[in-house]
């Protein structure tokens, strides 16, 4: 901790933060979340046509 002291005599302590640490995306996982998305995404439309056909 670092201490310093103000003009009034008092004593000011700064507790000493962690190091910031940087976190980057797995781009691994994010192609696999936009691939079910996509499948998704042409599973709901086919199903809406499908249903669009037999109406």
């Amino acid at each position: 901790m670092t201490v310093t002291e103000e003009s009034g005599g008092r004593l000011n302590a700064f507790a000493k933060e962690p190091e910031i640490e940087v976190i980057t995306p797995n781009s691994m996982l994010q192609s696999q979340s936009q691939r079910i998305i996509l499948i998704g995404a042409i599973l709901f439309i086919g199903i809406i046509g499908f249903y669009w056909i037999l109406k």
